[in-house]
């Protein structure tokens, strides 16, 4: 379908095209079996300017927005959602910044993004803490004109990878979610450290680790917004992100169905290809819709995320939940498609359908989503 395109987000979307079917695809399977970092794309990602598509000019960035961010998060998921996710990922740890962060802060930290010379993270997660952001354990005591932080976070995507980190973390307990602040943090601070990386089902070719926080002292200077914000800051980065993980798994569900297509094409069975049967076809019919349903709705949503719509928690939350119950839907059709070989590690297919259900739990899963969802189509009941 034609999205009205413009012409750079044409260019960003061709050549990140061309990096995920030149550089990742070749690569994509190695990574996922032996669980490394893929550096060398993103060295390859920086080289292309890609890294800063969402962030300011002013910033060293492309001056794009939620929408270059989709484009480039589905095309490189296309090939290898784990690969994707070390890109979109930096996005989620930058946009605190872009949206609460000062002048000084953006200097100090934006252009370094934008270039690719640093990776960024974002961490909410704990053992005891997801979507209820109230119950968060790590503790950031005031001394002075410093910070000083206790606790642990969790399953967070790029740790021990990213230089930069965005982390909330608790300065008034007795205040509840509304006593979370945000803070900045960078690689390599006296007191800041990282658990094992985590053995996971799907997307192995991202880091995922604990963050660490011993008596970790950090400058007032580093304070995203004001003390109290942190769950706001949250809550405004997830309505901004929400689209890029919903374009993953748009982007998971197309390269899943592309390999569909192409085995039904080449699968012989009763003397003719499977692509002939009536059945399998209403299969590819069914995938094919569903897919650009959700892409529709994800790029709908991006472009209403850059025109400065002032609320849009319930379309981002509606983006990813269909988005990423499309992907699992889709790849688990991928698999059937192939039989046999479905299953196996010999074809990619085992991998889209594993990477897929990552889409469903990460930045609060579908059931969260839906809760979002219903309040906000209360809350506009009563609105009248």
């Amino acid at each position: 379908m034609d999205y009205l395109l413009t012409e750079q987000q044409i260019m960003v979307r061709d050549l990140a095209r061309k990096i995920a079917k030149e550089k990742i695809t070749p690569v994509a399977a190695e990574h996922d079996e032996k669980e490394t970092f893929p550096w060398e794309i993103m060295k390859v990602m920086a080289e292309s300017d890609l890294c800063g598509v969402y962030i300011e000019e002013k910033y060293g960035g492309l001056g794009g927005g939620a929408m270059e961010l989709c484009l480039v998060t589905e095309e490189l998921s296309r090939a290898c959602g784990g690969i994707a996710i070390c890109f979109a990922a930096t996005a989620l740890g930058t946009y605190p910044i872009i949206l609460f962060g000062n002048d000084e802060q953006k200097q100090k930290y934006l252009p370094d993004i934008a270039s690719g010379k640093k990776l960024a993270a974002f961490a909410l997660t704990e053992a005891g803490a997801g979507s209820d952001a109230g119950a968060i354990a790590t503790t950031a005591r005031k001394e002075g004109d410093h910070y000083v932080l206790n606790g642990v976070k969790q399953w967070i995507t790029n740790g021990g990878e990213a230089e930069v980190y965005t982390v909330i973390a608790m300065t008034d307990r007795e205040k509840g979610a509304r006593g979370a602040s945000a803070f900045i943090i960078e690689k390599g601070t006296p007191g800041f450290d990282f658990g094992k990386k985590e053995k996971k089902l799907g997307i192995r070719a991202s880091a995922t680790r604990e963050l660490v926080f011993n008596e970790c002292k950090i400058p007032k200077a580093n304070l995203l917004g004001r003390e109290g914000m942190g769950f706001i800051v949250a809550m405004k980065t997830f309505d901004k992100s929400r689209p890029g993980v919903a374009a993953q798994a748009v982007g998971i569900a197309q390269g899943a169905l592309d390999h569909a297509v192409k085995y039904s094409r080449e699968r012989k069975q009763f003397g003719k290809t499977i692509s002939s049967f009536q059945g399998l076809q209403f299969m590819l019919a069914d995938m094919a819709t569903e897919v650009e349903a959700a892409r529709a709705l994800t790029y709908s949503v991006a472009k209403m995320v850059d025109t400065g719509a002032k609320d849009v928690s319930k379309e981002s939350a509606m983006a990813k939940l269909f988005a990423s119950d499309v992907a699992m839907k889709v790849t688990t059709d991928a698999i059937q498609v192939l039989g046999g070989y479905g299953y196996m590690r010999d074809y990619p297919v085992e991998k889209y359908m594993r990477d897929a259900k990552i889409t469903q739990i990460y930045e609060g899963t579908n059931q969260i989503q839906r809760n979002v969802i219903a309040l906000e189509l209360l809350k506009e009941q009563l609105r009248g």
